[in-house]
C-alpha cells in the first residue's frame, strides 16, 4: 500500500500539481480545501482511493477532526504538505486589519496547527516528511503586475505549479534531508 498523503490546499495551484504528481507514485492523498466542492473534483480527477476533506486550517478543531477523518479513512499519515494560502495583498495603508488577521491565521497559523497534528501521527510511526510551500504565480497571485515582477526574476519567467511539485515530491521522498529550506525560485534570491 502506497505512501498517505495530506495535501492542504490541494484542490487548485501548487496543491493540485503535488497531489498529480504523488496520485502518479501511489500515494493515497487526502485533498483538503476550504471548498469542499473543488477537493471533491480535484480528488475524483486523480482516480479511486483518495479523499475531499474541507478544513479551515486556522481553526484547531477543524484541523485536528481533519486529520482524525484522515486516521480512519487512510491510515497514518505519512506526508503533510501546506499549500493552503490566501492573499490579500495591497497597501498597507488601505490594508484592513480583518484582512492581515484572516491572512496570518491561515498562512502562519493554520501552517503551525496542521505541522502540530501531523507530528503527533509522525511521532507515532517513527517518521514523516512536512513540506510548507511558500509563494509562486498561481491564480492566487493573477492580479499582481506580472511584467515588472518577472524583471526581478533571473529566468525573466514565473515558475508553473509542476516545477514547484516536482521539488516538493523530492522533499518528500528524500528521508535524508530534514530541517532544509529549498529555494525554487527562478532566481529571484540572486537578483534581489
Amino acid at each position: 500500500m502506497g505512501k498517505v498523503c495530506a495535501i492542504f490546499g490541494g484542490s487548485r495551484g501548487i496543491g493540485k500539481a503535488v497531489a498529480e504528481l504523488l496520485a502518479q507514485k501511489g500515494c493515497r492523498l487526502a485533498i483538503i480545501a476550504r471548498n469542499l466542492e473543488v477537493a471533491q473534483t480535484t480528488a475524483c480527477n486523480l482516480g479511486a482511493g483518495h479523499l475531499a476533506l474541507s478544513c479551515d486550517v486556522s481553526s484547531e478543531q477543524e484541523v485536528q477532526n481533519t486529520f482524525e477523518e484522515m486516521q480512519r479513512n487512510l491510515g497514518p499519515i505519512n506526508y503533510l504538505v501546506n499549500a493552503a494560502g490566501i492573499n490579500r495583498d495591497g497597501l498597507l495603508l488601505r490594508t484592513k486589519t480583518e484582512d492581515m488577521i484572516a491572512q496570518i491565521h491561515t498562512n502562519l497559523l493554520g501552517t503551525m496547527l496542521t505541522c502540530k497534528a501531523a507530528v503527533k501521527s509522525m511521532i507515532q510511526q517513527q517518521g514523516g516528511a512536512i513540506v510548507n510551500i511558500g509563494f509562486i504565480h498561481t491564480e492566487m497571485t493573477a492580479h499582481l503586475e506580472e511584467d515588472q515582477l518577472k524583471k526581478a526574476i533571473l529566468l525573466g519567467r514565473f515558475g508553473e505549479p509542476r516545477e514547484v511539485a516536482q521539488a516538493v515530491v523530492f522533499l518528500l521522498e528524500s528521508p535524508y534531508v530534514t530541517g532544509s529550506t529549498l529555494i525554487v525560485d527562478g532566481g529571484l534570491q540572486l537578483l534581489t
